[in-house]
């Protein structure tokens, strides 16, 4: 079990635009400086912002797209302990829930990286941390567009062990557990 160590809290923002492609940042800074990932940061929580306000906020920073908190949807809950030996994490994970319009971002670099437009089976080959590839974006992609995960993820110096503790999908009126056998258990 990882000791003291900082707990971070932070949102990643999933936008697609009409095509079905995934809008991703190249960064350039720290954490995952050279990797990809979507749109997303950390709460201020000094100022007790909750985390669709921050998802608003952070999609209007990194792509100057004005959102109200009608157009987003969470869609999964990871807690991530000790990230690479560093910190603890709380991330919410939001969708857009309409196309984004290539014309409606206001720029595609600024000084944390450059934005670009990736087809969703692309994703699992970029470079992006193991665990979005392993554990999120597989989870990001079974409940795009319906249903709510949660998942735990806990780096050890013997590896990365994960376990699903909620999988709901929407259907129609009523939300329905997912198959245990379609989510991955990590351990």
């Amino acid at each position: 079990m990882a000791g003291a160590l900082p707990h971070k809290i932070a949102v990643l923002c999933y936008l697609y635009d009409e095509q079905g492609r995934l809008l991703l940042l190249h960064r350039r800074k720290n954490p995952n400086s050279g990797m990809y990932s979507p749109i997303g940061g950390k709460l201020e929580t000094s100022t007790g912002e909750g985390p669709h306000d921050c998802a608003v906020r952070e999609i209007l920073e990194e792509t100057g797209i004005e959102l109200d908190h009608d157009d987003l949807r969470m869609m999964g809950l990871v807690s991530e302990r000790a990230y690479e030996g560093e910190g603890h994490w709380l991330i919410f994970l939001f969708e857009v829930t309409r196309p984004i319009r290539h014309d409606e971002l206001k720029w595609t670099e600024f000084d944390e990286g450059l934005l670009q437009w990736k087809q969703p089976s692309e994703v699992p080959d970029l470079d992006i941390p193991t665990t979005d590839r392993d554990v999120m974006w597989p989870l990001v992609q079974d409940h795009r567009e319906r249903g709510f995960f949660a998942v735990h993820i806990d780096w050890t110096p013997d590896g990365i062990t994960w376990k699903v503790h909620e999988s709901l999908l929407d259907s129609g009126d009523a939300r329905q557990e997912v198959d245990p056998d379609r989510c991955q258990d990590g351990d």
